[in-house]
Order: C-alpha cells, then structure tokens, then sequence
C-alpha cells in the first residue's frame, strides 16, 4: 500500500502538471521533497498501474486533496473537453459539501459551499464577476472550458479574502499544459423533454508549442456555443390571511399583525388576541399558475499566449469571454379566491378544514377577480477578462505579477400585458383545493355561470376576455476593473519556517445600474377587436400531474416583443419613461496587502507543517446615486430618484493558521482557523426607492430601497479534517467545522406613504441593514474506493460517496410595522441551509467504455422570507430535493469518443411551503429532463 500511494502521487504528478502548477505554492518543502523521492524511485521498484478516463480523474482530484495545506476538494476532467456536465455548477454536484439547487430552464444554478451560497469565484486564481455585481452568475462558465475546478473550504492570507461560503477556482487549459500540439471537437445534440427540442452543444480546443530562438512559445484558443430551449411549469396557492369564520370577509389589520413570522393560530375556533376575540379561518387569497418557456444560448471562449524566454521567466497573456442570451415567455393564469360573494352558498357548497384546525383546505368562491399575464424578457451579458502578466525565478526569491482588466455588461428588457374577465374584470366562480392530493399540488378551476349563454369554464374562447395593465420595464448593468497583484515567494532557513509568501493586490471597481420602468399603463380592449394573430392558447398544461386549467387564452409574449412598438403606441406609452437613467454609479477602490509562511517541524517523529499568515484588506466606495429628479407614476413611472451622493469604506484584518500533521505515511490530520469577509452587493447601497402598485387588492404597495451605510458580514471559521488515503487512488476523509457568522444582511419593513395623482397611496418599504447573526456547525464525510484484485470483468468498478451534516441558526430580526424600529428577533436556521446532503456515484471505468451514475440528496431548507406585506406564515422552505444523472462514454479509437449523458432522470415535482408542508403547501415544479447523444475526436 505505501509504494502504491506514493506511486499513485507520481502519476498525478506526470499526468497534472497545469493543475500543480496552479497549487505549487501551497505545497510545502516536505511535500516537495517528498515528490522528488517519489520520482526518483528506481525502476525495479514500480508498479505499473494503468489508469483511464473518470478513474484517472478522480485520483488527480485525490492528489490534489492530500497535496494542500488546506481542506480542498477538486474535480479534474477525464480529457480535454471531457467534463460531461454543461456549466460549473452542474458539474460541482459531486463534491463533497457542495450543494446546487434552483433548478429551472434546463439545468441548475445556484451553488453553495456547506449550506452557504456566498461563494468567490475565481478564474485560473483572478476574482471575476458579472456586470454590477460582485460575484459572477457561475452557471454562466461552460464546462467544456474547464481543466479543474478546485472547492477551497479554507483560505490562506494569499487568497482573497471574500467569500464566507469558500472559493471556487476554476482553472481553465494552457498551451504550457501539453507536452506538444493538441487538438481536441467535441458536438452533442441536447434532447430536452418538455420542450421538445433538440439543441446543439459544441466545444473546440486547439493547441501548440514551439521552442524558438526566443525560447519557447505556445498558444491555445478553445471556444465553447451551448443553445438550450426549456420549459418550466409550476402551480402554487397564494398566501395565507385571516377571514371571518361568521361572513368570509377579510379581517381588518386592526386585528391582527401582517407578516407574523411563525403565522397566526391553526387551532380549530381560534379567535383574534386583541380582545376582540372574531373567529377567523386561514384561506388563501389565491391560485396561480405558470408556464415559462424560452432559448438560451452561451458563447465563450479563451485564449492563451506563453512564452518561456529563459528557464528563470515566463510571461502570460490571457483573454476570456463568456457570453449570455436568454429569451423567455412566460403565460400566467391568475385568480384571486378570497371573495366573500355569495357567502351562503360557499357555505352550502361545503368548507372543508383541515382536521382539527381552523385552515381552509377547499371552498368555492364567487364573483372573483383575476387575470391572465403574458410576458417576454430579454436578457444578455457580454463578460471580457484580459490578463497580462510574467514570473521570475532570482535565487530564492520568485516574484509573479499581473495586470487584470475585465469589464462586463448585462441587459434585459420585460415587457408584459394583463388580459382580465371581460364581465367588468369579475368571473363567475373558481372550485378550489389547495391541496387536492395532499401532497402539495393543488386543484382548481373555473365555473360555467348557468345564467348565461357562453360557457365561462371555458377560459380559452376570445370572447371572455379584453386587456387590462402593460408593464414595460428593462435594465442595463455596467461594470469594470482594472487590478493589479505582485506575488512573491522567498526561500528561507528560519529554524522551521521554510518559505515565505508576500504580496499586494489594488484594484479600481466600477459599477452602474441604470433603468427605466413605465409603470402600469391600462387599456381595456376585447380580445376580439384586436389582431387574433397577437394570442395565444396555453395547451398540454403540467403534463396531466394537476386538477387544474390546462388551456386558456392570452397574448402571445413573444409577439408583444416583436411588435413592441405597435404595443406601445396602443397603450399611449410616455416615450421619456423609456428612456434609461441612472440608479447608481459607484467606484470602488480597495487595496490588499499579505504575509504568510509555511513552516516544516517534527513532532512525536511525524511530520507537522502549515501555513501561518495575515491579511489587510481596505475598500473605499465613492457612490452616486440619480441623475434625475423624482417622477411619480402619473408621468410614466414607479421610482423616485433623488440625486445624491456619499462613501462607504471598511477594512478588515484577517489572520489565517494551517496545520497539516501526517500521523502515518497514509493518514494526515488538519486544522485550520480563518477570516472571511462579504462585502454588501453595489446595489444594496442604492438610495433610489422602486415602488410596485397593489396588484391584488391588499391595499397598500411594495417599495424597496437601499443602505448606503451598510458594513460587511464577517466570519471566523474553523476547521478539523482527517483523512486516509490507500491503495491506488482510494480515500476516506471527515471534516468537522464552524462558521460564526456576525452582521448578515436582512430587510427591515415599514409603512410609508406617497401621492400619486392627488390620491395618498401607502407602501411597504423594505431596506436592507447588519441586523442578523449566526451560527454554522457540522460535518462531512466522504469516500472514493477502486476495490483492488477484483474479476476483470469487475474491475474499474468503483463508488465515490460523500455525505454533510449542517446545523444552523441566525437571529431574523422583527420591526415594527409602521416605524420600522427592532422590535425583537426570531432564531431560525440559516437560509438555504439542508440539515443533511448525500451523493453516491456509481463508477464503472474500463479502457475503452466508462459509466457513472450519480445520485444527489438534500434535506428540505428555509429558502427566503415571503414580503411581509401579506405572507405569515414567512419562511419559505424547500421540500427535500434530489437528483439522477447518467453519463457514459465509449471509446471507438484512441482519437473518437462517443458520449450520452441524461440529466434530472427522476422528472420530480420541486416543492415549496411554509412551514407546515402538510396545511401551507407553496410552489409545485416540473423542469426539464434532458438526453444527449455525442461525440468527442482529439489528436
């Protein structure tokens, strides 16, 4: 076991090299020596062990683990071009700790480290980001590009500081990488399900190397085009208030307080506590339902120059784009159900309750308001890294440096146009249950009014509807940066201090965000006067897995944003309140400094080393905010923008400890203790205030706003790992940790009021401020096991487990619903936080076919808070979610590889409630499944 473990280390090393290049810093003058000896291993003592495709893949990530001082996880492709998954997230749902949820429009894409969604994502070591925003949309990086992507659980003062979840870096290929030229195809078609569509993915890679009278050169372009149509479907029932259990009317907010956190009473013949004592049952104010489909597109690509002109120097030049384009329509089917109209009749008909409660489980209701809404949004982001940079080795000093300048740009436009009941807005009657299989998806649909001689069940015949509000809105982000780093490394012989590591970092941020909102424009014109060839009729709705409307007439969305100027012009759109204006424009320096060490003793005869270090970061934020004085909704539009300006500025002092102490030549324990830091999102700082008009007769409006004074969130973090590395490319390992987590960011809420064409309208406004704690604790365990001297025919048989274990709690803070003062806190778990994850890949790997069946797991979450404005109770969780995906390849040549893969084979409904699964059932959702068939050529 010992000759093949070091063996094992050998072949990485030959086989990885980009990869350690990318690490070498980190490993410490024992490790190196250590390497060095394994090299130089005689012949007579090597064992030959040959190991290929998702195996060969899996040790480099073993190596790359064992290697690091620090708790690090890693995937490593297979071959150029041969990761199987479509983005970075994807791709990450393997690895020990990881989670991805918000799956939608055919793949997922959020990631989060241990239950935490504030990841730092950096490319080949270098912060990125997307337009305005500090981090970048990460599922946006295809993984066609991808060389390694390395999951850092701790960080070294080296390493930038943001991030409290982690850092995710995402090495991409260099001409440096091979040992000649490299050429590398790679096309599938991508079948998706609900769709119906056949999308083409397709990546290339092309590289050399020459040894000149300059010295040595290489260059490497690879570029990257996904297309990929979707469909998601969802249903939901509104949220739950308070009506009379005597007449059904809703109960005045003097009687109770809206957005309670844990909800009112469920006990059966509850009554207010305000001394009133009026019975009430908890009913939902509505029913809905969505479906959202669209094409997306992903253009990237990467360039490298490298030039060696000496063995002591290296330059670099390097150009990355990645690109977005998404057009999607969505058709809503909308109706309120908390009327009190013909309330006897309800009563006759039957309310069902929950047992032993006062919940409302199914009713009819009469004379109801709702609508039908058609939208099209467009989106695109064009993101552009330029880096130029060399290393110089002098002696025992290696200095590297860069100049980095990105700039990115986002843009999106919405368009939207309400249809309502032609019968004065007002349909028959909706037969509702909210929860017509108790397992969540509820029932409903409409009621043919006998009275009269159309069939209003029928919500697909032209002649039930006309047109009501259009909604006409659209962004632009810009940012920008220019960065420079300075690197260096000394060599030294300080008793057990090996080698220091020093550096600066200055970079000069720039963000913008500009908008214009027209506001809610009506225009009340049958269906049946305008050009039929503007609707369309939803059909096929949610695949037969609801009691609800399958079919029903809208506008088209798609042709709303075609012919959007015709739109316009029907609904008498003010052109100044198409125009963009500025939110914000805010510029950001900040400077970094670090000095770290590794060091090398023994003790007890076994090995101890790490890393010691401090790091200084400081950024100062000059922002501007408005370039236009407040407007109203009477003259086209829903913001105020006051021109103002101010600075924002912190700094922060982070110290970082590593110890890695190797108790055997097998097993290795660490323990790690870090800083982290998160600065608040450029928009939280926004003194602009969006208001949202009441869309369902609540009586009162949204509004939202930013802080100028908000700080970071901060965390102290630590962590204790052991792990056992055997056989050839084998391991078990466990991590215990704690993030303690101070000054989160959470809205607080208060009524205010405006004047909108001489009417006094009120509104909630929600700002965000440092008002929440928490506490992160848990552990993860995890295995990769290649069983030795198996049968040949099961050989290359092999299993990759992991499973995490989370317990949380943050302080969710309370205000007062008209001041807006603290008035208390609630401790919850901590968003998006699971109490348990597990992921099991089923591994079959022989030379020339390989298989790997993956399954994902999670517990069920607290996802958000619902606006306070109607929502109790509040928290939003997430039913337990999972996953199956299948990929398989076949090698027909050395050079011809021949690919399917099958995504999200379960074909789940995805859940949400509010707290109680079983009497607040939320959102039910259906996404896509999808099946490629492909090839890959390489020489």
């Amino acid at each position: 076991m010992f000759k093949q473990t070091y063996l094992a280390s050998a072949i990485f090393v030959a086989l990885t090299s980009h990869a350690l290049y990318a690490a070498e810093d980190e490993l410490p003058e024992a490790q190196q020596t250590a390497t060095a000896e394994q090299q130089a291993t005689s012949a007579e003592d090597i064992e030959v062990i040959q190991v290929v495709g998702i195996r060969s893949s899996l040790n480099k990530s073993v190596n790359l683990k064992r290697q690091n001082v620090q708790v690090v996880d890693a995937i490593v492709a297979e071959d150029v071009g041969k990761f199987p998954d479509n983005n970075v997230v994807e791709a990450l749902q393997r690895v020990t700790g990881v989670q991805v949820t918000d799956r939608a429009s055919g793949e997922v894409n959020t990631v989060s480290i241990r239950g935490l969604t504030d990841v730092t994502t950096t490319v080949n070591g270098r912060q990125i980001f997307t337009a305005a925003g500090r981090q970048v949309a990460i599922a946006d990086v295809p993984a066609a590009l991808l060389g390694s992507v390395e999951v850092f659980k701790t960080r070294s003062s080296s390493q930038v500081g943001s991030g409290i979840a982690g850092q995710i870096d995402i090495r991409t290929h260099r001409p440096f990488d091979f040992e000649g030229s490299k050429v590398s195809m790679a096309a599938k078609g991508v079948y998706s399900d609900q769709p119906d569509k056949i999308d083409p993915a397709f990546s290339a890679l092309a590289s050399n190397r020459w040894d000149t009278s300059l010295g040595e050169v290489g260059a490497l372009l690879n570029v990257s085009y996904i297309r990929t149509n979707y469909n998601d479907q969802s249903v939901a029932p509104g949220a739950s208030l308070p009506y009379s259990a005597e007449d059904g009317h809703q109960i005045s907010d003097a009687y109770w307080t809206r957005g309670l956190a844990h909800g009112m009473d469920t006990t059966y013949g509850a009554t207010t506590t305000d001394g009133t004592g009026v019975p009430y049952l908890l009913m939902r104010d509505a029913v809905f339902q969505n479906s959202n489909s669209g094409e997306r597109t992903r253009p990237a690509l990467n360039l490298s120059l490298q030039w060696a002109p000496t063995d002591t120097s290296e330059y670099l030049f390097e150009a990355f784009y990645n690109g977005y384009r998404n057009d999607s329509a969505n058709s809503m089917l909308f109706s309120n159900v908390d009327s009190n109209a013909n309330w006897d009749q309800v009563v006759a008909n039957g309310i069902e309750l929950y047992d032993g409660t006062n919940v409302v489980k199914s009713r009819t209701s009469y004379n109801v308001g709702g609508f039908s809404s058609a939208d099209h949004s467009h989106n695109s982001t064009d993101s552009y890294v330029f880096a130029l940079g060399g290393k110089w080795e002098l002696g025992d000093v290696s200095l590297k440096s860069e100049v980095v300048y990105q700039t990115s740009t986002y843009k999106s436009n919405f368009l939207a146009m309400r249809g309502i009941s032609a019968n004065a807005g007002r349909f028959y009657g909706v037969d509702i249950d909210y929860n017509a299989s108790s397992g969540g998806v509820p029932a409903w649909s409409y009621l043919d009014d006998p009275s009269t001689a159309i069939d209003e069940s029928d919500i697909t015949q032209a002649a039930l509807w006309q047109t009501a509000e259009l909604y006409d809105s659209g962004t632009k982000d810009e940012g920008d940066s220019v960065a420079w780093t300075l690197d260096g490394d000394y060599y030294l012989d300080w008793g057990i201090f090996t080698k220091m590591k020093f550096g600066v970092r200055y970079e000069d941020r720039g963000a913008k965000h500009n908008l214009y909102d027209a506001g809610s424009l009506a225009k009340n014109i049958a269906y049946t006067d305008l050009d039929p060839d503007m609707f369309t009729t939803v059909s096929g709705f949610y695949e037969g897995r609801g009691d609800v409307p399958t079919e029903w007439i809208l506008p088209d969305g798609n042709y709303l944003y075609s012919h959007r100027s015709e739109i316009e012009a029907l609904y008498e759109a003010n052109p100044a309140a198409l125009a963009m204006y500025q939110n914000y424009d805010i510029s950001e320096k900040s400077y970094d400094a670090y000095i770290q060490s590794d060091f090398e003793t023994q003790l007890f005869g076994k090995t101890l080393d790490g890393q010691i270090g401090l790091r200084y970061e400081h950024a100062k934020a000059e922002m501007n905010f408005g370039e236009r004085k407040k407007y109203s909704a009477a003259e086209g539009g829903d913001y105020y923008i006051d021109p103002s300006s101010g600075d924002n500025s912190s700094s922060k002092l982070m110290p970082n400890l590593m110890l890695r102490y190797w108790l055997t030549d097998d097993v290795v324990a660490r323990l790690a203790y870090s800083e982290t830091i998160r600065r608040p999102a450029f928009g939280d700082f926004s003194t602009a205030v969006g208001y949202t008009e009441d869309l369902t007769d609540l009586g009162f409006g949204q509004a939202s706003s930013g802080n100028p004074n908000l700080k970071p969130t901060t965390s102290k973090n630590y962590d204790f790992s052991l792990e056992y590395y055997f056989g050839s490319g084998s391991s078990v390992y466990g991590t215990y940790f704690r993030r303690d987590i101070d000054g989160f960011v959470f809205s607080s809420s208060r009524m205010i009021s405006r004047e909108v064409d001489g009417e006094v309208k009120n509104y909630i406004l929600s700002q965000p401020a440092n008002t929440s704690n928490g506490k992160l604790t848990g552990y993860e365990v995890g295995s990769i096991y290649f069983p030795e001297n198996l049968p040949s025919y099961l050989d290359g048989l092999g299993a990759q487990l992991s499973a995490t274990f989370l317990d949380s709690e943050q302080d969710i803070p309370e205000f007062d619903a008209n001041s807006g003062e603290q008035i208390g806190s609630t401790t919850r778990e901590l968003f998006g936080v699971s109490k348990s994850s597990y992921s099991a890949v089923l591994i079959y790997d022989k030379d020339v076919f390989s298989t790997r069946l993956s399954y994902t797991w999670r517990d069920k979450f607290l996802n958000s808070y619902d606006a306070k404005s109607f929502a109790m109770p509040r928290g939003i969780y997430r039913k337990p979610e999972q996953s199956l995906d299948f990929q398989m390849s076949y090698n027909v040549s050395d050079d011809l590889v021949v690919t399917f893969d099958a995504t999200n084979i379960l074909d789940d409904i995805y859940q949400e409630y509010y707290e109680d699964s079983t009497l607040f059932n939320r959102t039910n959702n259906i996404y896509t499944r999808t099946f490629s068939l492909g090839m890959r050529y390489s020489f």
